[in-house]
């Protein structure tokens, strides 16, 4: 597919499509003719000697500082090699290629005062399969993502660094000379609009949104196989009880839940046994409460990226009517919030997903499954230790839970007095929802282990899709095994679609 950027903006989807499944990209007519319009707009205030920032003064702190007209592309070009100065380990691929993206988009609004051969040099990079080198830390949140910017700009001037397809750091010059392309000479202005932004911010809170929206699904799966094995109810789950309580997610992933646990003749053998129909631990029995919580964080998440997705977040913008107005839309603080909430409804549906796996391996709380689900515990350990690396996990997603979006630090001479850290917000939630993957896992393999055990009781169709997916990497309950290469392969099933493809064959489309 090809991506088409308007002057509109693009949508969530097309992020995803390009980051991730490699879209080419074209700019619109419409576009280039909004460029070209704001640019005519620079292009006067520059014949007319009008001081205006970012055009004929310096930068941050040195806003007040006359630049002579010979010296202004010079300037741009200063800046963007001062300002790549981030340190650390590459941002993955799909991260730059989204931030080039949205740089693209912002640019294309038709308010930055760039030629339309600015934004093009971003679309030969992302058509030719070329990523700037992205360190990860440089990025405040302050007038957006500057210094992650300015490493994807220095690389159009032919400077810095391209990441290689095996990881390695190569020259951006080296880089563009094989694909043909040709450096690109900044002009006043052009260098502040390609860093001025929340590109990067926006690319990874956008691409947690898409991540956290299949793990919400695969939670509710998750949960449900975890009750099934564990002989739970399903009478929490009925619509009429969430009917009670109207919050939209709860009551999407209650009916998923319920949806789940039908036609099963492991819940039929249990259905009139007060014993285990009274009531389960929270942890069964309110799984839709927290996930369904989750989901409405998530539905935050997504109209505060959705607004973004249209809003221009440079500074200075060239306004029709010939203004050229500093502004503080760069500032990242609703990405930051909205980033920073995600951790924590993502780092809770692991949490609460660590203690049903527990109850499945204790043998006074499981309902008749063997210790640790082993059939010959005390030689056998079975899933002991993999509890204990959920728990491990657990933990680490509590601390990163804690907000960055309430830390600040004054930068610029203190002109700069009060930052977003959105970077840092968006980025640990890249590694939440890593380790929410895993917590998943976990849970799956336990709970098909759990199912296998209460053979030759059939389980639901969705417990059997789930069985026949995780039995030919984890076989039957039995002797140890090597459980690390199997949990990977575990993880694999959760982050992928399969499983759930199979699974909603069978029961209908989930939420």
């Amino acid at each position: 597919m090809t991506v088409i950027v308007e002057p509109t903006g693009i949508a969530p989807g097309d992020v995803a499509a390009v980051a991730r499944a490699d879209a080419q990209v074209a700019i619109s007519d419409a576009a280039i003719a909004a460029m070209q319009a704001s640019r005519a707009i620079v292009d006067d205030i520059e014949r007319d000697g009008r001081p205006v920032y970012g055009v004929s003064t310096g930068f941050g702190a040195l806003a007040n500082t006359f630049i002579a007209p010979e010296r202004r592309a010079e300037l741009q070009h200063a800046l963007i090699r001062s300002h790549a100065s981030g340190v650390g380990a590459p941002m993955p691929r799909e991260v730059v290629r989204a931030m080039m993206l949205l740089r693209v988009r912002s640019l294309a609004l038709g308010h930055s005062g760039v030629r339309p051969l600015i934004a093009q040099a971003l679309v030969d990079l992302l058509n030719h399969d070329i990523t700037p080198w992205v360190p990860e830390h440089g990025s405040l949140g302050a007038s957006g993502d500057l210094a992650p910017l300015a490493h994807c700009a220095l690389a159009l001037m032919g400077e810095g660094w391209v990441l290689g397809k095996d990881g390695a750091r190569l020259n951006a010059a080296d880089a563009l000379h094989a694909a043909g392309l040709t450096p690109i000479t900044l002009s006043s202005k052009e260098g502040l609009a390609l860093i001025n932004g929340t590109d990067g911010m926006l690319a990874m809170l956008l691409l947690a949104c898409d991540d956290l929206g299949h793990l919400c699904t695969m939670a509710d799966v998750t949960a449900s196989l975890s009750i099934e094995a564990m002989l739970g109810t399903d009478r929490p789950f009925h619509p009429s009880i969430h009917e009670i309580r109207p919050h939209p997610g709860q009551g999407a992933s209650a009916a998923n839940m319920y949806r789940l646990l039908q036609n099963s003749s492991i819940m039929d053998s249990h259905r009139d046994d007060m014993a285990h129909a009274v009531q389960d631990a929270y942890s069964m029995r309110c799984a839709p409460q927290v996930a369904g919580a989750a989901r409405d964080t998530l539905e935050f998440a997504r109209t505060v990226a959705a607004r973004e997705l249209v809003s221009l977040a440079d500074n200075p913008v060239v306004l029709p009517d010939g203004r050229v107005e500093s502004t503080g839309n760069f500032h990242g603080a609703p990405l930051g919030f909205a980033a920073d909430f995600l951790a924590i409804a993502a780092a809770e549906i692991g949490s609460i997903s660590e203690r049903r796996v527990d109850r499945l391996l204790d043998v006074c709380r499981s309902r008749d499954l063997p210790p640790f689900l082993s059939p010959d515990a005390g030689v056998n350990s079975g899933l002991m230790i993999a509890q204990y690396t959920a728990a491990g996990i657990v933990a680490e997603n509590r601390r990163l839970a804690s907000p960055a979006s309430v830390d600040t630090i004054p930068t610029s001479g203190m002109q700069e007095d009060h930052v977003s850290m959105g970077w840092a917000a968006a980025k640990k939630l890249r590694t939440v929802l890593d380790n929410l993957t895993s917590l998943l896992a976990v849970e799956l393999l336990a709970a098909v282990r759990g199912l296998q055990l209460r053979a030759p009781l059939v389980p639901s169709p969705a417990g059997q899709a789930a069985i026949a997916a995780i039995t030919p990497i984890a076989g039957e309950p039995g002797p140890d095994v090597f459980l690390a290469p199997v949990l990977e392969q575990v993880r694999a099933v959760v982050a992928g679609t399969t499983l759930l493809d199979t699974i909603e064959s069978k029961t209908g489309r989930l939420a």
